[in-house]
């Protein structure tokens, strides 16, 4: 018996040990600033925002670079209400996205996966009329080659059918009239998350970022 009592209290600590040592390795990595890219056009206008804890990244439905609607389309949902002018994307757990609309809804069997990788990913994909700036959400101007690469990011980030068509996912999980949800390709995990997501979507046009951040504070406090 106190054989098993050491055993147990060992795995513990140690998972203690390392649950300390990621938030000190995530709050030291997401301060490291990469600065963004410097004389550039200012073209095409993006944001970020945040519903508190997840970060998603918000363009213009259409221009001449890309229109959205065409794979992401308005009829996917509930309001199917084509005068929206900007489309906020967010990638995330699978299993969060649709089983886990409070936190007091939060299974564990959803947390486990989350954390380890093991659970498929979606991406949220929401329909607005407009922005309103704050300290949820901040604007940006890119160029259209910055765009371009970000375009493609998130175009990588979707799965696609053989056709090369997003692929929706049928479910009444929708946190409102104007969103939907689409299989993702990658996995979820404390090493990858929704805003490691959207800080590497930032890193790749070029914008400030963080080095690397689990969290949605690490990539707002680069554009307080």
């Amino acid at each position: 018996m106190k054989k098993i009592f050491k055993i147990l209290l060992t795995l513990l600590f140690a998972f203690t040990g390392f649950l300390l040592l990621y938030v000190l390795v995530a709050y030291a990595l997401s301060k490291i600033t990469i600065d963004k890219e410097e004389n550039t056009k200012p073209e095409v206008e993006i944001f970020i925002l945040t519903n508190g804890v997840h970060t998603d990244i918000v363009m213009p439905v259409k221009n001449d670079q890309t229109d959205w609607s065409k794979q992401i389309q308005f009829k996917n949902t509930k309001a199917a209400d084509s005068t929206y002018k900007y489309i906020a994307m967010g990638w995330g757990d699978k299993g969060f996205y649709l089983e886990t609309p409070e936190w007091s809804d939060l299974k564990a069997s959803v947390a486990f996966k989350a954390a380890t990788g093991l659970s498929t990913t979606a991406i949220h994909a929401t329909y607005y009329k407009q922005m309103r700036l704050g300290e949820d959400c901040k604007s940006m101007m890119i160029s259209k080659e910055q765009y371009d690469r970000l375009i493609n990011y998130i175009h990588n980030s979707f799965q696609k059918d053989a056709s090369g068509n997003y692929m929706p996912i049928k479910t009444n999980a929708n946190y409102s009239k104007t969103d939907a949800f689409y299989e993702a390709n990658g996995s979820y995990s404390m090493l990858h998350t929704c805003n490691t997501w959207a800080n590497s979507g930032l890193k790749a046009c070029g914008q400030k970022c963080c080095f690397w951040t689990a969290t949605d504070s690490g990539i707002f406090s680069k554009y307080k």
